[in-house]
């Protein structure tokens, strides 16, 4: 008696497990479909192996999660509690639940380029919250429709695989989709070992595309975002933040701006602090601040200082020796005692806007600062190993010096533009400083001797020419041990790379 009921638990469980492995087959298929969108949601591969790799590896990677979720779960629920009705109403809403979870992140993904995590729930929520209010019922019902219709699928496909088992069993279909996923997870982990081995970017930079694949790296990122310079790394070893051949564009015609300037700016820049100490001396009304990151490399901080925009975008725009985006007759500039800055000035009115004054080459102090110019004094940072410092501002705005976190020379330049010229829309449109008026968040982004640069708080990630990167504290310059903060950085490169065509 004991033996007959254990022969047919033993039966109910062996046809479970083979409903199960047909049931995650139709998922398999679901999961494919839906992940999909990663591969859309970045540049394709250039090369014909980067795309095999992608094929074998979207085919064998969304393969495996699939089944091992189903290993996770409905295998050992239809081993202790073999019920088909209960456990096929299980599995389909625990399908329906991993593939709606996938679809979230799918959608997340191709929207901010980074999967589902804690460190990224902050600009996850910002993007559904504004999702959701933007077009509430449209949202509700499109979320809703997705969940209910893959629910729909799930249940469809756990009653057709249970009455249809015993002529599934007869088809080979299995036998020969088994082999080609397990073909293809063995050719993809061989790819990427040999693509690892011998730099090709094409095919590693996919890493992280499918969730729970290869953790992201520095180099796979920026090569990702096509801030490597491959080319030049395979015959020098030597990766490079390739700028060299991007195109500035704005990504719309700048709006006209009319209003009537509160006042200007004076920018007074120092060759060292010596100098700097003394004037500030002389103007002991003025405020101060030491949250100044600037960029070690001088002709890389007059830049940001003149265009708002960091030096990624110089080769391009001194090439042809373009004038500032915003600048124009009521927005004019002059940048006195700079020589590789004086093709600025051939268009420059007599009612200058803003001045950026070389304080070593001008006699300062014939200069008269009246009450509607708001004056910023600093030095340039000394040569020395470091890609970026810190250092003080000086500024007879009290607001700015107010400013918790860092400032950057583009935030002075989008300041005077947005706030002083009042002219919020260019600064906005044609900048990647902020106005320190409307500072919302202390991150940034800058870029300079072939080094992307971010900051979050008083942490500075420093991803170098070689794909390695660091993090340093802002205040006080020392290391600190830290892994990559992979949604932040996707975020950074993202709005390094604004004006880009």
């Amino acid at each position: 008696m004991n033996l007959s009921q254990h022969n047919q638990f033993s039966s109910k469980a062996s046809q479970l497990l083979s409903w199960g492995h047909w049931f995650t087959f139709a998922n398999i298929g679901l999961v494919l479909f839906i992940s999909l969108s990663y591969l859309f949601a970045d540049s394709p591969p250039t090369t014909v192996m980067g795309t095999v790799y992608m094929l074998v590896t979207w085919l064998s990677h969304t393969s495996f999660i699939t089944f091992i979720a189903f290993v996770l779960t409905v295998f050992p629920l239809s081993l202790v509690f073999p019920y088909p009705r209960h456990i096929r109403g299980m599995a389909a809403v625990l399908a329906t639940f991993g593939a709606s979870l996938l679809t979230l992140d799918a959608y997340v993904y191709f929207n901010l380029g980074y999967h589902l995590s804690s460190s990224a729930l902050p600009e996850i929520v910002t993007l559904l919250w504004h999702r959701l209010t933007s077009s509430p019922a449209l949202t509700t019902l499109l979320a809703g429709g997705i969940v209910m219709l893959i629910l729909a699928f799930q249940l469809l496909v756990s009653n057709y695989t249970w009455h249809h088992l015993a002529r599934l069993k007869q088809y080979k279909f299995g036998r020969y989709a088994t082999s080609l996923l397990v073909t293809c997870f063995a050719l993809s982990h061989s790819i990427h070992i040999w693509a690892d081995a011998n730099l090709e970017f094409d095919i590693t930079k996919q890493d992280n595309v499918l969730p729970l694949s290869y953790p992201t790296t520095a180099k796979s990122l920026l090569a990702k975002n096509d801030l490597l310079d491959i080319e030049s790394y395979k015959q020098a070893h030597n990766v490079r933040l390739s700028n060299q051949n991007i195109n500035y564009a704005l990504p719309a015609p700048l709006p006209r701006c009319e209003s009537t300037p509160n006042a200007g700016s004076t920018i007074l820049v120092f060759a060292d602090n010596e100098s700097l100490s003394k004037f500030a001396d002389k103007h002991n009304d003025w405020y101060h601040t030491e949250h100044f990151l600037q960029p070690v490399n001088s002709q890389d901080t007059l830049f940001s200082l003149a265009y708002g925009l960091p030096a990624y975008y110089k080769p391009a725009l001194f090439t042809q020796q373009s004038l500032p985006a915003w600048h124009n007759k009521q927005r004019s500039l002059t940048v006195t005692g700079f020589a590789d800055f004086d093709f600025i000035n051939d268009a420059a009115t007599n009612n200058v806007a803003i001045r950026i004054i070389n304080a070593e080459q001008t006699d300062i102090a014939s200069l008269s600062f009246d009450e509607q110019t708001h004056v910023y004094a600093f030095s340039l940072a000394k040569n020395s190993n470091d890609v970026v410092t810190t250092s003080r501002l000086y500024s007879s705005d009290k607001k700015i010096t107010q400013v918790e976190g860092l400032i950057q020379p583009s935030d002075i330049i989008a300041t005077s533009i947005g706030e002083y010229l009042n002219c919020s829309d260019i600064a906005t449109q044609s900048m990647l400083g902020v106005n320190l008026y409307d500072k919302k968040d202390d991150t940034g982004v800058t870029y300079s001797q072939g080094v992307f640069i971010a900051y979050k708080k008083d942490r500075i990630t420093l991803i170098d020419s070689d794909g390695n990167y660091k993090n340093i504290s802002a205040a006080q310059g020392f290391s600190i041990e830290q892994g990559l903060d992979i949604p932040f950085l996707v975020q950074s490169i993202k709005k390094l790379k604004t004006f880009t065509q």
